[in-house]
């Protein structure tokens, strides 16, 4: 008996972690919406690191 409980499949609702043949779960709109915000902190997170280079080099030619 205990050999025929171990042979039964598991409940569909179990998957394993690493489980990359699962269908997607997100949908295409959420996957744009997703994509295009990160698009935009990268280009902010650009945007910030290009004024902190100006800011750090303030040794303009016009001072003089």
């Amino acid at each position: 008996m205990a050999m025929e409980k171990d042979k039964a499949p598991y409940p569909a609702s179990l998957a394993a972690a690493n489980d990359n043949l699962a269908p997607p779960i997100v949908s295409a709109k959420v996957d744009a919406a997703l994509k295009r915000i990160a698009r935009l902190l990268g280009r902010q997170m650009a945007r910030d690191a290009f004024e902190e280079r100006i800011a750090a080099n303030d040794n303009d030619s016009q001072s003089r």
